[in-house]
């Protein structure tokens, strides 16, 4: 039978919170059970949330990256205008190569680090495009009216802090 439903084991002196510098008295019945159970779900949480955070962030670049390679990406055009000095299906075409190339690495556990950090940097630059073309990016120039591209430009945010997670945590480290 798991440790899960066994009801009155006392909590692992290794817990979360005698690790931030509090301890956990030992508590019976339903209590302790909840207790343990919430330790055991964290530890598998520790192990698993990054790899997951890894891959799926991967699996995001792979898939808007080849819709820009096969030419059905919705926000080609936007891409493309960021860059008018050079044509359009190049630039669209070799930042889906990119993102491919990097969400494929991700996916492997290839050079995570780097890869994420170049991650970082492309989806900062994204940002620009309220500079370059703030009526594409906010309704009537409100900053706190998005457009639909403002929007999708946005949710980057997001994909940013995972891919700092995911470099912060995904590395070798070698201890002295």
């Amino acid at each position: 039978m798991s440790t899960l439903l066994t009801p009155a084991k006392p909590v692992a002196a290794s817990s979360s919170l005698e690790a931030a510098g509090r301890t956990v008295p030992p508590a019976p019945g339903l209590l302790g059970w909840m207790l343990r159970t919430e330790e055991a779900v964290l530890r598998i949480l520790r192990v698993a949330s990054v790899p997951a955070l890894r891959i799926a962030l991967g699996v995001v670049f792979v898939w808007f990256g080849a819709l820009k390679i096969i030419g059905k990406s919705p926000i080609a055009d936007l891409v493309a205008s960021m860059l008018p000095f050079l044509p359009g299906d190049t630039v669209v075409i070799g930042l889906g190569v990119f993102e491919v190339v990097a969400g494929l690495a991700l996916i492997a556990g290839f050079l995570v680090s780097w890869v994420s950090a170049a991650i970082v940097a492309h989806l900062a630059t994204t940002f620009l495009v309220g500079i370059v073309h703030p009526s594409v990016v906010f309704t009537d120039g409100n900053p706190l009216l998005a457009t639909m591209e403002g929007e999708f430009i946005a949710k980057n945010l997001v994909l940013i802090a995972a891919a700092m997670v995911v470099a912060a945590f995904s590395g070798r480290r070698v201890r002295r």
